[in-house]
């Protein structure tokens, strides 16, 4: 299907960078929307809550401002990535800030997106809802969201296992709405094929951790430069939902992804800066580092701006140029 109203118009690429926690914050969104991609963020980065709400003025203002200076530029929306699990203890109070501040995309995930679809439409707003498997993507449409992200086998942080070459055909004949794939997705040419294959757009996270704008260490954008897609784990260790990490962060954090047992208790309770410091979980995103198996395309440290203009030349390529 085409791509949403919201987004005619203002993308150069049918790319969304993904939501990471800790790494996606106001810097990385904006340069990201300025390029022609949606940038996004999850609420829980921005704690406290009022730094959320300071976050979105800024994101707001600062696009903005980029649009009245070049009308003609193509500035993509943003969206904020909700959790919606029930640990999550912050979430009414994030919803009723993204309502009220009429956030274009939100992106809900680790549950059931309930009535936000209901509530987002009133003011405009699209939902997309990130599963791993068609249970959960037919539970999603049948709330009413606007898109489904199938977070495919081999993507960053939190994934499933399914093949994109048979859940994605499976998916277009019973969706007729906005399919985003997710998985493995680190150049142009891997853009295209995912609207081959019947997506409408491409979920990009790994590949937006090393720009020069991503909150992420330093080292932990020199270990992606350095990794290869045998350096990916797939873990419930870390999160207590199985996820894709670099193997030498977990191991230098003492996680023994190799010995079977339960998998950690699922606590997304991240309201607070100083409750997440003492948690004895804190390993999890800010020590023990995500990433999907692309990581072995990825070779330098690029600004945001400069990424994009080599991820629509290589995409152009691919679609004038094909393989035959």
């Amino acid at each position: 299907m085409p791509l949403p109203t919201p987004f005619q118009g203002k993308l150069r690429l049918p790319i969304i960078a993904s939501p990471m926690f800790i790494v996606s914050g106001p810097d990385l969104v904006i340069e990201t929307c300025k390029a022609g991609v949606v940038g996004t963020f999850p609420s829980l980065n921005a704690r406290p809550i009022s730094q959320y709400e300071e976050w979105l003025g800024r994101i707001e203002s600062e696009l903005k401002a980029a649009q009245e200076a070049d009308p003609n530029a193509k500035i993509a929306p943003f969206g904020v990535n909700q959790i919606v699990h029930k640990s999550n203890s912050r979430l009414a109070e994030d919803l009723a800030v993204t309502y009220a501040h009429k956030v274009p995309l939100i992106i809900t995930s680790v549950g059931h997106p309930g009535d936000i679809a209901t509530e987002a439409h009133k003011y405009g707003g699209l939902v997309f809802h990130d599963v791993i498997n068609m249970r959960h993507a037919e539970k999603a449409i049948e709330a009413g969201v606007d898109g489904i992200i199938m977070v495919c086998s081999g993507a960053g942080g939190h994934a499933g296992v399914m093949n994109p070459f048979t859940i994605i055909p499976q998916l277009r004949k019973r969706f007729d709405g906005t399919i985003i794939l997710a998985g493995t997705i680190s150049d142009g040419r891997s853009v295209r094929a995912a609207q081959v294959l019947g997506a409408d757009m491409a979920y990009m996270g790994t590949r937006f951790i090393a720009t020069q704008e991503a909150n992420a260490d330093l080292e932990y954008k020199k270990m992606l430069l350095d990794a290869n897609s045998t350096d990916i784990v797939y873990t419930n260790k870390v999160s207590g939902i199985s996820g894709n990490f670099i193997r030498q962060s977990l191991e230098a954090a003492g996680v023994d992804f190799n010995v079977e047992g339960a998998a950690k208790a699922i606590n997304m309770d991240l309201g607070s800066r100083e409750k997440y410091k003492q948690e004895s979980d804190s390993k999890a995103w800010k020590d023990v580092w995500s990433a999907g198996q692309g990581v072995g395309q990825i070779s330098d440290i690029p600004k945001t701006s400069e990424l994009v203009a080599r991820l629509e030349e290589d995409y152009k390529n691919a679609a004038e140029n094909p393989i035959l």
